[in-house]
């Protein structure tokens, strides 16, 4: 489907652009929110006679966008979550999570799907992932995420967490004992059912 796009859409286009799209993708998110309008010759007189509208609504969004980017690259985005012994937290933080510390910690709101951040995380360290606030204002910004206070501490030193990698090797060496006392038992059935 044809379409004219009324606001810039990362990866899609600039205001004003004709593109070609999905029939789903433009009925069921581009149509209704008001980003685009389908290409018929009336839609094309409209949008010319809306263009400066459409323009200066982009721009002055734009600046809104701008006077934010201080207040998101001053959070400080610590996330306690409880993790097991290896690290892997119980459960994720995803950009959900991130869009509502924003919110409390900065006072910022931004929707989950201007979190950039790919995959859910799932272990304790330090994240780079990136806020659009508006599709021409992208801020970087660093997620701290640990079990305690003390351990962001560190994170944000620049230090290095481990978690009870002996405790862990200690676990594992009788684990493997075992399965070779049990590979042992098993070859000694063998030879006797022959």
């Amino acid at each position: 489907m044809k379409v004219i796009l009324t606001e810039k859409i990362t990866k899609l286009g600039n205001i004003g652009d004709t593109v070609e799209v999905k029939t789903g993708y433009a009925r069921n998110y581009l149509l209704p929110n008001n980003k685009a309008m389908r290409c018929t010759k009336e839609n094309v007189a409209l949008f010319e006679a809306k263009k400066a509208e459409l323009v200066a609504r982009h721009e002055n969004a734009k600046k809104a966008a701008e006077s934010k980017v201080d207040a998101v690259k001053n959070a400080k985005l610590h996330m306690i979550r409880q993790a097991g012994d290896t690290g892997q937290l119980y459960g994720s933080v995803s950009s959900r999570d991130i869009a509502r510390a924003l919110k409390e910690i900065a006072g910022v709101s931004v929707e989950s799907a201007q979190v950039m951040l790919g995959s859910p995380i799932k272990s304790v360290g330090a994240f780079d992932t990136k806020i659009a606030l508006h599709p021409d204002v992208i801020v970087d910004v660093k997620i701290y995420v640990a079990q305690t206070q003390d351990e962001i501490d560190a994170l944000v030193a620049g230090k290095t967490l481990t978690f009870g990698t002996k405790k862990v090797e200690e676990e594992s060496e009788p684990a493997k004992e075992e399965v070779k006392e049990a590979a042992a038992s098993e070859e000694k059935s063998e030879e006797v059912a022959e």
